[in-house]
C-alpha cells in the first residue's frame, strides 16, 4: 500500500514526465496564444469533466499565464460565452444544440466523450418503457435527454410521464426518499447510488445504444473568440484533449488532483467515474453525426425548430479538432 506522501511524490514525477512527453514540437513551433488569460465555466463538484480541471497545468504549458475557472451561478453558460464573459464551456450535446437553436453566437469545437449519465430507477421499473405513468425527477431546467429516451421507445414524454421538479430538494434525494420513481444521475451520483445499493441503472449512456454510439458532451467557445484567437483556441483545446488522454492512461493521478484542488469530494467515486466515462472515443466518433442524431430527435419532440444541417452550419467549427487529431495521433 502506498502512503499518501509517496503517491503524491510519484504523481508529481509522473506529471512532469507527462508534460515532457505531451508538450511536443507542434506547440513549440506555433506562435504564442493571442491572449494570456483563458476563462472556463466552473461547475463543482466535478461531474463528467475532471479533464477540464486537470488541464490547468497543461494550459499553462500552452502559454496561458492565467487560467480562470469561473463560477456561473444561475447564469446560462452559453449566454456568458456569447457575451464574451467566459471563453470555454463543456456541456451536453443537447443543451449545446438548444443554445444554437436560440441563435446564440457560439461554436462547437468537438465531442469530448461518449457518456457519463445513468437513468436510475426503482426495482419495479426494468426499462424506459416502464416509466409510463411514473414520477421522474428533473433539475430546475428539464433535462432534454430523458425526454429523448422516452420518445425513442415510443412514449409521449409530455403526457406519459409525471415530471417532478423541486427547487429545494435534488432528484437524487427525492429518489432516496421514495418520492419519485426514477431520475437521471450525473457523476458521482451513479457511483453513490451503487454504494448505497439503492435503485438500479436502466440506461447508461456510456454503454447502452444508441446513446453510447454518440458523443455526450462538447467543448464550446464563442464565435468571436475562435475568430479573434485561433492560436489560443487550438492551444486550449490541445491542452484539454491531452488531459482527456490522461484520464484514460492515469485515472488515479487525475482523481487525486481533483481531491487536492477541492474540485471533488470523494476520491473513490471520482476515480470510478473517470474510469467509467468513455474518454477514449474522442478520436473515433464523428462530432457531426452526434449533432445530427440529437438535433433530429430534438426537432421531432419540439425542443428546437432548426434542422440538423442548420445547427451544423450555424455552430460547427471542427478545424481545430481535425488538426489536433492528426497531431496527437497515437
Amino acid at each position: 500500500m502506498q502512503t499518501r506522501r509517496r503517491f503524491l511524490a510519484n504523481a508529481s514525477v509522473a506529471t512532469g514526465c507527462t508534460f515532457g512527453l505531451l508538450s511536443g514540437r507542434p506547440a513549440q513551433a506555433e506562435p504564442p496564444p493571442e491572449v494570456s488569460r483563458i476563462r472556463i465555466a466552473e461547475f463543482l463538484p466535478t461531474s463528467c469533466d475532471p479533464a477540464l480541471f486537470y488541464a490547468e497545468d497543461l494550459l499553462k504549458v500552452e502559454g496561458f499565464s492565467e487560467v480562470v475557472y469561473q463560477p456561473t451561478g444561475d447564469d446560462d453558460p452559453f449566454q456568458l460565452l456569447a457575451d464574451d464573459k467566459i471563453d470555454l464551456h463543456w456541456d451536453f450535446a443537447a443543451t449545446s444544440i438548444s443554445a444554437l437553436d436560440a441563435g446564440l453566437s457560439i461554436k462547437l469545437l468537438g465531442g469530448i466523450h461518449s457518456g457519463c449519465l445513468e437513468l436510475i430507477a426503482n426495482d419495479k421499473i426494468k426499462s424506459v418503457g416502464d416509466l409510463k405513468g411514473k414520477k421522474v425527477g428533473l433539475t430546475l431546467l428539464p433535462h432534454v435527454l430523458v425526454h429523448l429516451m422516452a420518445a425513442y421507445v415510443g412514449l409521449d414524454p409530455h403526457r406519459d410521464i409525471d415530471w417532478v421538479v423541486d427547487e429545494k430538494v435534488s432528484p437524487k434525494q427525492l429518489f432516496i426518499e421514495g418520492k419519485i420513481d426514477a431520475f437521471l444521475a450525473f457523476p458521482p451520483e451513479p457511483q453513490e447510488m451503487r454504494a448505497l445499493k439503492i435503485g438500479h441503472t436502466i440506461v447508461a449512456t456510456s454503454t447502452d445504444a444508441p446513446w453510447s454510439q454518440y458523443f455526450c458532451c462538447f467543448l464550446t467557445t464563442s464565435a468571436a473568440f475562435a475568430e479573434r484567437n485561433p492560436v489560443a483556441t487550438k492551444r486550449a483545446m490541445r491542452a484539454i484533449l491531452k488531459s482527456i488522454d490522461l484520464c484514460v492512461s492515469q485515472p488515479e493521478l487525475v482523481a487525486q488532483r481533483m481531491m487536492d484542488r477541492k474540485f471533488a469530494e470523494n476520491y473513490d467515486f471520482t476515480l470510478q467515474a473517470i474510469r467509467e466515462i468513455r474518454y477514449d472515443r474522442w478520436r473515433e466518433y464523428d462530432s457531426a453525426d452526434t449533432i445530427r442524431f440529437y438535433a433530429l430527435r430534438m426537432r421531432e419532440t419540439g425542443f428546437i425548430k432548426s434542422s440538423p444541417e442548420t445547427i451544423l452550419e450555424r455552430g460547427a467549427d471542427w478545424r481545430f479538432l481535425e488538426e489536433l487529431k492528426r497531431e496527437l495521433k497515437i
